[in-house]
């Protein structure tokens, strides 16, 4: 509630609402993110944009599904952590909220941390978005800081245009990581992370989680697993 001046009152407590399009510090954005926890807001190269509602078939549905894929990983992964919509502050002009994150837990292996008030601090090894279309800001502005941070891999689904990009940070840029024969993309940071594409994009997640028990039986992700132990 705004008090209002006419009257002699004090309205100095008053926090602004978020807005999309505000341009704001880290510091300022969280204190308004702090007075409305109801909504889903990022900070992009110091820009607020304020999530609108999320539609079932172009959201919550590949979300859920990649959520799937990621967290059968973390499960059989000791030593990686999965996120979901978790805030993640990666430097003073942007403070975003990936849909799905992974990271190394280990502070001496890993690159991001968790911060005494239970938020992430650096770059997450992994983030994964789902995008409407190729004209969304996971495309452009947020893929220029998460490179500039270092997250070493950044996958965005584009559910309206049915197409799936995995990029891999490499001397200083993101080039797509190509699948191979077999149409299974590997990650380069999480070995045994493997993902059959087509599948997902089709919806047959039994293909997809069937791939990713190949990954998970690899030599390569048990010798990832014996470091991170």
């Amino acid at each position: 509630m705004t008090v209002s001046v006419e009257h002699g009152l004090n309205n100095s407590a008053f926090i602004p609402p978020l807005e999309s399009g505000d341009r704001l510090t880290r510091y300022e954005f969280e204190r308004r993110y702090t007075a409305m926890p109801d909504k889903k807001a990022e900070l992009i190269e110091g820009v607020v944009y304020v999530a609108s509602p999320l539609r079932f078939r172009s959201h919550g549905q590949p979300h859920g599904q990649l959520i799937t894929w990621l967290g059968v990983y973390q499960v059989f992964t000791p030593g990686v952590a999965l996120g979901d919509n978790a805030t993640v502050r990666l430097d003073l002009d942007n403070e975003p909220q990936p849909d799905v994150l992974l990271l190394i837990e280990k502070a001496d292996r890993g690159q991001a941390q968790i911060s005494e008030d239970d938020y992430i601090e650096g770059a997450p090894e992994l983030v994964a978005e789902v995008a409407a279309s190729s004209a969304s800001i996971d495309l452009y502005d947020k893929k220029r800081a998460y490179r500039r941070n270092g997250v070493q891999e950044y996958i965005v689904w584009q559910t309206l245009e049915n197409k799936l990009d995995w990029f891999s940070l490499q001397n200083g840029e993101y080039l797509p990581l190509v699948a191979d024969a077999d149409g299974v993309i590997k990650s380069r940071v999480f070995p045994g992370l493997w993902l059959a594409v087509t599948s997902l994009l089709t919806g047959d997640m039994t293909t997809v989680l069937a791939v990713l028990q190949q990954g998970l039986n690899s030599k390569e992700h048990t010798e990832f697993v014996a470091r991170l132990a």
